[in-house]
């Protein structure tokens, strides 16, 4: 058994135990109350699931197993020269809840390198597209057509033990992550490229490979992906993609069809494909006012028709943050140090100045802040890649690392199907009616 499993075992089999005993003796503990307003809200703030590798502050951010995104700056493994941590140290992280050293993240990226192969059938698949498919529909597409090598389904299908559900799900969630960087420039390389594919260069770690494949070279990018695939790997549980890969999986779908669900609802404007409507956004700005460099005050009018408009501004608010995401100022920190005067990353800071106030005066917005989205296509367009249509594709790789990693601990501790009840409104009208009844009374 490799070194990552046999700790991922150890830590899984006591937790297990541990949350036997807990139910046992609190299982009927009241956590919370929900109101009809989360009933009809789409469950908005409901404690219902149990998510291991991330938790969201409405303050303070995200944090991967208690660190801040500075703390993982600061602690993870990086090559050496590189100031941005390697998404590899953050998977460990995530998936055992301890710092790896240098030589475990060079141990996870050789393994991920030797698990990297595509199936043809995959090339194949996405070849039968035209090329105007958008990007993230190629990208599920592709991640479905790779179910057919999953070690679960095969393994269930000879009647595996179900104390080895985790044993399989972890193989595939290896080998899943392992091809998505050749998968994602596959989909880039023919969707812009006329498909004038690169090689992969196996003497990089997985984020500077899938940089380097993208055909997009020079430290600072690779550099800048390694952050990118780092910050948004995970966002607890709640979130639509992360929901979505837990649901399908609590069915005991293999994690090929739990993280293609995820990825389906990742493209979802309101969800990952927002990072594409926030460039789009500043460019049809630009363009309107007829300049690179507008002024503050330029820029206030154009947000203040936008609204006038009955229209939202993409890449603020947040449904659970009440502060700047930490993750758009990691990205302003790499910037700053990194890209210097470049006019879309200017245009994006001068939104930050004036965006927030607009929004706080209009009295109704609880969280007026930049998001994770505001910032990275500024950065990702001075560095050449400008089609913005794929930039979901791009948080659908990182996003893999976190969901899949929850979903060997949802197999490893047991976790049954979800299956919330719903209510239909007649319910809801006659239980309002009794309300009323016992309130009068």
């Amino acid at each position: 058994m490799d070194p990552l499993k046999q700790k991922f075992k150890e830590k899984s089999s006591e937790l297990k135990t541990k949350i036997k005993a807990l139910l046992k003796e609190h299982g009927n503990t009241k956590v919370d109350e929900v109101v009809l307003g989360q009933v009809f809200g789409g469950m908005r703030g409901v404690k219902s699931m149990v998510w291991e590798p991330s938790q969201l502050d409405p303050i303070n951010g995200i944090r991967f197993r208690g660190l801040s995104i500075p703390e993982l700056r600061e602690k993870l493994p990086k090559v050496q020269g590189d100031k941005e941590p390697l998404p590899e140290g953050l998977f460990w992280l995530m998936l055992v809840g301890e710092l790896p050293t240098q030589e475990e993240v060079k141990w996870l990226t050789d393994q991920w390198t030797s698990r990297s192969i595509v199936p043809e059938h995959t090339y194949k698949i996405l070849d039968s597209f035209p090329p105007e498919t958008h990007p993230m529909t190629q990208f599920a597409a592709a991640i479905t057509s790779m179910q057919t090598g999953s070690v679960f389904s095969q393994r269930y299908a000879e009647g595996m033990r179900k104390t080895d559900f985790w044993d399989a799900t972890y193989e595939d969630t290896m080998n899943l992550i392992a091809k998505l960087p050749r998968v994602a420039a596959y989909i880039y390389r023919r969707t812009y490229h006329n498909s004038r594919h690169i090689t992969p260069d196996i003497s990089l770690d997985w984020g500077a490979n899938f940089a380097h494949m993208l055909g997009i070279e020079g430290d600072d990018f690779k550099s800048f992906i390694r952050l990118y695939l780092t910050i948004h790997a995970d966002h607890e549980g709640g979130n639509a993609s992360a929901h979505t890969t837990h649901l399908v999986g609590s069915t005991l779908s293999d994690a090929y069809y739990a993280l293609a669900g995820g990825m389906n609802a990742l493209a979802g404007p309101l969800h990952g494909l927002a990072n594409q409507e926030v460039i789009k956004w500043i460019f049809r700005m630009l363009d309107t006012l007829g300049t690179r460099r507008p002024t503050k005050d330029q820029i206030s009018d154009y947000v203040n028709s936008t609204l006038a408009a009955g229209q939202v501004i993409p890449g603020y608010g947040h449904a659970v943050l009440r502060q700047p995401d930490p993750r758009f100022t990691a990205q302003k920190r790499f910037a700053e140090e990194y890209i210097h005067d470049s006019d879309v990353i200017n245009v994006v800071w001068k939104c930050f100045e004036v965006i927030p106030p607009i929004l706080k005066s209009l009295g109704k917005v609880k969280n007026p802040w930049p998001n994770v989205d505001a910032h990275s296509g500024a950065i990702l367009v001075h560095y050449g890649l400008t089609h913005y249509s794929f930039y979901t594709v791009l948080f659908g790789v990182s996003r893999a690392l976190g969901v899949l990693s929850q979903l060997c601990w949802s197999r490893a501790l047991g976790f049954p199907l979800e299956r919330p009840k719903s209510v239909t409104m007649n319910w809801v009208n006659e239980f309002l009616a009794k309300e009323e009844k016992v309130r009068v009374n």
